[in-house]
């Protein structure tokens, strides 16, 4: 790129620095400080995964000011803007809404015109498949952007390894900008596109694997979305205590994250019980079942689709239906 620096416009759904956010600030700083482009942070305040491209329309939607800090990201909430302090990079905004109700409030009423790019991202878990980008808030961020006529960009980091090396991040935040350089210089044409008659939004899944520490680095491909479909979410409970037991030892991130708890893939779907009166009880918790989504055999997926170039621990980038290698 050359002339003023990209303006970006950088959001995710994972909520700011910190366990279920590992990667956001490492891509902030990757973009700012090595790319030299112009990046401004409005993310939830708070974990909101699997919500797709949900606004809250009747709620009031406060925000904070964050003030992120070297070497994680960790850092001050303000109710208030204050000059930044020792040790501080930068001003974030924080607001308790969905990804998709933060990317919109960013483009018309913080920056308005002063956005070239909204990058979504990077999730902590692949959003590769139907059964999970038509879930993601990662996704539905990108998607409320491309509506207001913004180029989108999901960007996604599959995890494969628990826990996933620190080691990894680094390459994969290099990797993951090299491919939205390249994407923003060659972006598609599509006749029916939103704006100007172009690709509405690119989808980045970049799975974590130690082929990202190679010299020769991960093959990257074109894909389509991979057609699947999801069964049980919820499963049955016989009291709140024992539901929110449960629900504690679930990542918010999703059923890709690291910290998910399986246990319950294969559980009792009838695990109801019925009051004095023999209607059974209506108490149920998200449990879902992702056999055959996770860890899918490589011959039941389409080749082409973005679900098997994952597989084949290749990066995928969905918005064609051909597949090809991308030339960076």
């Amino acid at each position: 790129m050359s002339g003023a620096p990209l303006r970006v416009l950088l959001t995710n759904d994972d909520g700011p620095p910190g366990p279920d956010s590992p990667y956001i600030y490492g891509l902030y700083r990757h973009l700012t400080r090595d790319l030299g482009w112009d990046v401004r942070v409005v993310i939830p305040s708070s974990q909101k995964s699997w919500i797709g491209k949900a606004y809250q329309i009747k709620d009031i939607i406060s925000g904070r000011y964050y003030y992120p800090r070297d070497p994680d990201g960790l850092g001050e909430v303000s109710d208030t803007s204050r000059p930044l302090q020792d040790g501080e990079v930068a001003e974030w905004i924080l607001f308790d809404g969905t990804p998709a109700t933060c990317a919109n409030i960013a483009l018309h009423n913080l920056y308005h015109g002063d956005i070239d790019l909204l990058i979504s991202g990077p999730n902590l878990g692949r959003n590769s498949s139907a059964a999970f980008t038509l879930s993601s808030g990662t996704i539905g961020a990108a998607m409320s952007s491309s509506l207001s006529r913004i180029r989108s960009i999901a960007l996604s980091y599959g995890i494969v390894h628990h826990p996933t090396p620190a080691s990894y991040h680094d390459p994969a935040h290099r990797l993951g900008a090299k491919i939205i350089s390249h994407l923003w210089d060659n972006w598609g044409a599509d006749e029916g596109g939103l704006r100007n008659g172009e690709v509405d939004l690119y989808n980045v899944n970049i799975p974590m694997i130690e082929g990202l520490l190679s010299e020769e680095g991960l093959r990257i491909c074109w894909t389509r979305i991979w057609r699947n479909s999801y069964g049980r979410l919820f499963k049955a409970h016989t009291s709140h205590e024992a539901a929110a037991a449960a629900i504690a030892t679930i990542s918010p991130a999703g059923p890709d994250a690291p910290s998910e708890d399986r246990r319950d893939s294969k559980a009792n779907v009838m695990d109801k019980t019925a009051n004095s009166n023999g209607v059974e009880k209506l108490l149920f918790r998200w449990a879902p079942d992702m056999t055959g989504l996770i860890n899918s055999p490589t011959s039941s997926m389409p080749v082409g689709s973005d679900g098997w170039a994952i597989s084949q621990g290749w990066s995928a980038a969905d918005a064609e239906e051909k597949v090809w290698r991308l030339k960076l």
